[in-house]
């Protein structure tokens, strides 16, 4: 049977990743491969009782199935892994034929692994793979998602910080946020206030944001937001690899507006003067556009040995950023979480209007982009990775293919 037909034997499981196991023998020795895998990425369903041939599925049964159903689960609960995996699980009779299933879902306490930590494994399209050192490290990291940039960074002061970029920062906060409580104060009560200095030390999240470049680079030697211009709709079509590529920049208050500035170039806007005086430039096209840019300093792994990066073709916009999602696409957009990755930096950001409160701008980015030229941008996402890609061109819109974004991004990552 096809994948579907399989969906439709088994249509009361909520289907999104899943692993089909004979296991006519007993379990199969990769079982546990696939529960670390599951465990670390997306969750998903292991099914034990079908053989799979290339596209086809046979529906085998088992041939002791409360056994296979013992062995899984005293495995699961005796410890062979280094914290819980909580499971659930459900039998069907398809054909007179028994299977077991298995849900497996995404931890909280990554990286989960089996017998030692080299065990640990990831899923990657429709197959297990061993992670390597740097997304293990990646896990990590996220086990301190939305605190990592709010620890001291060592040997930081005040003299860290970039002196024109605190004073452009603290002049756009009164020109767009006149009303905050900030602008009342002194430097030194402004910096602490906003947590950029804490106890005479720089946040990571201040160093960052308008740290002077010299210094980030003693905490973060590759410290660089990549934008590059590329004459083609994909790599494969560009007569060279770039035609323009962003200089360096102190920090991301400056990279935001180097960024800014050289992206709306891409999109038609219309030009007014508001009741105050101040020109204002009004596009959906240009909503998004900030929308998608702020989100991508905002939530950004800086730790990663990753960087954020830009691309733009001649028929659409990639952004990418290290770092996976704290919860599925689909559940941030439904219930509007703001769950922010660096929330001194997204708090940054907050105060002089560029971004809101809640959530991760997705519906913000999807209604404006769709109401500018009607087209829908379209995600990849990974454990460790975000892709958002935008057509400037509706008539070069695709279908989105995964696969393909990936392949195609990778092909200049390395750069």
């Amino acid at each position: 049977m096809t994948k579907d037909q399989l969906i439709s034997k088994l249509a009361d499981l909520e289907w999104e990743d899943f692993e089909v196991k004979a296991a006519k023998g007993g379990l199969p020795k990769d079982t546990w491969e696939t529960v670390s895998a599951f465990s670390n990425t997306s969750g998903g369903w292991l099914l034990f009782g079908i053989k799979q041939n290339g596209k086809q599925f046979e529906v085998e049964g088992l041939n002791s199935p409360e056994k296979v159903e013992q062995d899984f689960l005293n495995n699961i609960q005796s410890g062979k892994f280094n914290v819980f995996v909580p499971t659930q699980q459900a039998k069907h009779n398809i054909d007179g034929k028994t299977v077991l299933a298995f849900y497996v879902p995404v931890s909280k306490d990554k990286p989960v692994y089996y017998n030692s930590l080299q065990n640990t494994f990831i899923r990657r399209g429709s197959s297990d793979q061993r992670a390597t050192k740097e997304e293990i490290d990646a896990m990590f990291r996220d086990q301190t998602f939305g605190t990592k940039t709010s620890e001291l960074a060592p040997k930081t002061s005040k003299a860290d910080l970039h002196t024109t970029s605190l004073k452009q920062y603290r002049d756009y906060m009164a020109r767009f946020n006149p009303d905050v409580s900030y602008n009342r104060y002194d430097e030194d009560e402004f910096l602490t206030k906003l947590r950029i200095v804490d106890d005479e030390q720089l946040t990571y999240a201040g160093l960052l944001f308008l740290g002077k470049r010299e210094s980030i680079e003693k905490h973060f030697p590759d410290f660089r937001i990549d934008l590059l211009e590329i004459p083609g709709a994909t790599i494969r079509d560009a007569t060279t690899n770039y035609t323009f590529r962003l200089d360096e920049y102190e920090n991301l208050w400056d990279y935001y507006f180097a960024c800014f500035q050289r992206l709306k170039q891409k999109v038609d806007v219309a030009f007014q003067i508001t009741n105050q005086g101040f020109g204002q430039e009004l596009s959906p096209g240009l909503k998004a556009i900030r929308e998608s840019l702020v989100n991508m300093l905002m939530h950004a792994d800086y730790f990663a040995p990753a960087h954020s990066r830009i691309r733009i073709f001649t028929n659409h916009i990639e952004f990418y950023n290290p770092g996976g999602l704290p919860k599925p696409l689909e559940e941030l957009k439904a219930k509007d979480l703001s769950l922010p990755r660096n929330p001194l930096i997204s708090k940054l950001f907050r105060m002089v209007r560029l971004a809101e409160n809640a959530g991760y701008g997705f519906d913000k980015i999807e209604t404006n982009w769709e109401r500018y030229n009607n087209t829908a941008p379209e995600y990849d996402i990974s454990f460790d990775g975000t892709i958002l890609k935008l057509y400037t061109q509706k008539d070069k819109a695709e279908t989105k293919t995964s696969g393909k974004l990936r392949r195609d991004f990778g092909e200049t990552f390395k750069g």
